[in-house]
């Protein structure tokens, strides 16, 4: 992982271990609950902080979690999480798979973008930007990690890295059914009046499909800016553009706002991206004015980007050689034969069939190993991910 040194969210303070279950400011002695390794440092819950902390306290760190695993982000618009299965989950959370978590947990909708993201085209475009510019980081930083897609592909190949989400349930998730132990997540709101891990110089900072949600974006790149260093560079993949309406909620930005946040950076149609991919191309960058028109733009910015992308053959859009792959869950059996996509939902596929890259009907087998090998049909099914690397407790 990557040791950041944490500072309070509201007085900039330095955190420091005050039991195994808080941090404690250094000046106003204020405490900050910690479960699961994830400290939960968002500002405005003052009375779940306090609740959590008592709870914590007084040994009872079951419940205080299910308090934690209950909130939300401010865009949430579904129910409340049920207490009876959150009491479930977190007493059974062994037994679950991740789609129980999800289920449990009440997402929803949101919970089948989760469980099918790693063959969604947002996703796919996010990876191919970063493997265009790659070039070798050691240390990774993801703000808005959500459960970790992206923190598993960077720590299977052996990066340091360390996640930040507003919803502590999301790094929950991460920690307990896609990344591990091994993984530093934090748990803070981008508004927070002092940026939790400052400085810190990293070698990439990530975020993806989430940079138009937020309020203040200039500030917030700035503090991003700032983790990459003077040497480091930034990936901002699928940035809603306000000229196009979309299926999502947030704060949507116009060709001319990427041009204003991103003097330095390169300009993407998000959608080219994941063409890019399944053609082993070279994406091309384009202005900010000739991309009026896109559903999304991605952006690769800072000191440390390459100056050209390169063609994405050969990685970290495929799994490792060796890896044991399985059929895009997408996929039921087909009374035909074989098999064919079944969309979890209808806004789903109204949000992802156009641009979908898999073939909606496949011929199995429902595993493969990959051996290798850029130029054989194993791969180009790899690359439009009829075959997906999914976490083992999927």
């Amino acid at each position: 992982m990557i040791p950041f040194a944490l500072y309070s969210p509201e007085t900039g303070e330095p955190l420091k271990a005050d039991t195994p279950h808080s941090l404690r400011e250094a000046g106003t002695g204020a405490r900050w609950p910690v479960i699961d390794g994830i400290p939960y440092l968002r500002t405005n819950r003052a009375e779940l902080v306090t609740r959590t902390l008592k709870l914590l306290d007084a040994g009872e760190a079951g419940l205080a979690l299910e308090g934690l695993l209950a909130d939300q982000d401010d865009w949430w618009t579904g129910p409340p999480a049920d207490t009876l299965d959150l009491h479930e989950l977190v007493r059974e959370r062994a037994k679950f798979s991740l789609r129980d978590a999800v289920r449990l947990l009440g997402w929803g909708r949101v919970g089948d973008y989760f469980v099918h993201r790693w063959s969604d085209p947002t996703y796919l475009a996010g990876l191919a930007l970063l493997e265009a510019h790659w070039n070798d980081p050691v240390c990774v930083f993801e703000f808005a990690c959500g459960i970790g897609h992206y923190l598993r592909d960077f720590s299977m190949r052996g990066l340091k890295v360390s996640g930040a989400d507003v919803v502590f349930a999301k790094l929950w998730v991460a920690r307990h059914w896609v990344v591990g132990a091994d993984v530093q997540l934090i748990c803070f709101d981008a508004g927070s009046p002092h940026w939790p891990i400052p400085g810190a110089p990293v070698d990439l900072v990530v975020c993806n499909d989430a940079f138009y949600f937020l309020d203040g974006k200039a500030e917030v790149l700035d503090n991003l800016r700032q983790n990459a260093g003077d040497d480091g560079w930034l990936v901002l993949s699928h940035i809603h553009n306000s000229g196009r309406p979309g299926f999502s909620a947030g704060r949507a930005v116009s060709a001319g706002e990427i041009e204003e946040l991103f003097p330095d950076g390169l300009v993407y149609d998000d959608a080219d991206l994941t063409r890019a991919l399944v053609e082993a191309r070279a994406p091309s960058p384009r202005a900010p004015s000739e991309l009026t028109e896109v559903e999304a733009f991605s952006v690769v910015a800072g000191p440390g980007m390459r100056p050209a992308p390169r063609a994405i053959v050969d990685g970290i859009t495929l799994p490792r050689v060796g890896a044991s792959l399985r059929l895009n869950p997408l996929y039921v059996p087909d009374p035909a034969g074989g098999y064919v996509i079944a969309w979890p939902s209808e806004r789903y596929e109204a949000e992802y069939s156009g641009r979908a890259t898999y073939p909606i009907h496949s011929d199995g087998p429902e595993t493969l190993d990959w051996r290798g090998g850029l130029d054989t049909p194993e791969a180009d099914r790899i690359r439009t991910r009829e075959y997906v690397d999914l976490p083992e407790r999927w």
